[in-house]
């Protein structure tokens, strides 16, 4: 099952594993795989002055949960900075489904940093939960990739570090899985806090996820209604 980072989660985990690796292997059955959003991973929206968002990160950012890239995050994020601030924002992803934050770190922030960026999203946690990922690793990782983030940023720029979904809410995980989970989530969510402390870096939560259409038909990804609230609680942590 990985290694397992967080003092609660190890005797929990290796106690459990049986039952832990069972009932994982059944929540794969049963949960569809939704595809990626279909769409460019790059565009602009508005008028004005402007401003280069990058995305970074697992399914998410790739907008899994919803048809089109104009309904996933980056879009909207793309369309709410812009109605704010009256601005021409050219926005660009570098996602990929299951991918955890050394692999990010390996395979995706190349083309996230290939060019520079006034904002930066990194949107990553989930598949590290599922994996067991160990705290010092996970923040060593998503540090590289927020030093190598700020390196083509103005003085200005940001990087945001959404964070960590709480895994122990999400209803289409049992029992006792569930409580390991959401006990690892919420701890490495608090390694993107403390890293949040650094000179330009932001630590974003994750909204409440409500309503009839809050998922989408895996019962596990955000549905669009979902995007969209994100999207604006993103932006209110930009433009306060």
């Amino acid at each position: 099952m990985g290694e397992v980072g967080v003092r609660v989660s190890r005797p929990a985990a290796v106690r459990l594993a049986p039952v832990l690796l069972g009932q994982g292997v059944r929540v794969r059955r049963r949960i569809p795989v939704l595809p990626e959003a279909a769409g460019p991973r790059a565009g602009s929206v508005g008028a004005g002055g402007p401003l280069a968002p990058a995305v970074l990160g697992e399914s998410t950012a790739a907008g899994v949960g919803v048809e089109r890239i104009e309904d996933g995050l980056a879009t909207r994020l793309a369309h709410e900075l812009a109605d704010r601030g009256g601005r021409r924002v050219g926005w660009r992803v570098s996602a990929r489904t299951g991918a955890t934050a050394r692999e990010a770190r390996s395979e995706l922030l190349a083309a996230a940093a290939a060019e520079p960026s006034d904002v930066a999203v990194v949107v990553l946690g989930v598949n590290d939960t599922l994996r067991l990922t160990g705290r010092a690793g996970w923040r060593r990782d998503v540090a590289a990739m927020v030093a190598a983030l700020r390196a083509v940023q103005p003085p200005d720029g940001r990087v945001v570090l959404a964070g960590v979904p709480d895994l122990g809410a999400f209803p289409a995980l049992p029992r006792p899985l569930r409580t390991v989970l959401g006990r690892h989530s919420r701890a490495l969510d608090r390694e993107l806090r403390a890293l949040a402390r650094a000179p330009g870096v932001l630590h974003a939560p994750v909204p409440t996820l409500t309503g009839a259409d809050a998922l989408a038909t895996d019962g596990f990804h955000p549905g669009a209604t979902s995007y969209r609230d994100w999207a604006a609680a993103l932006a209110d942590r930009l433009t306060p």
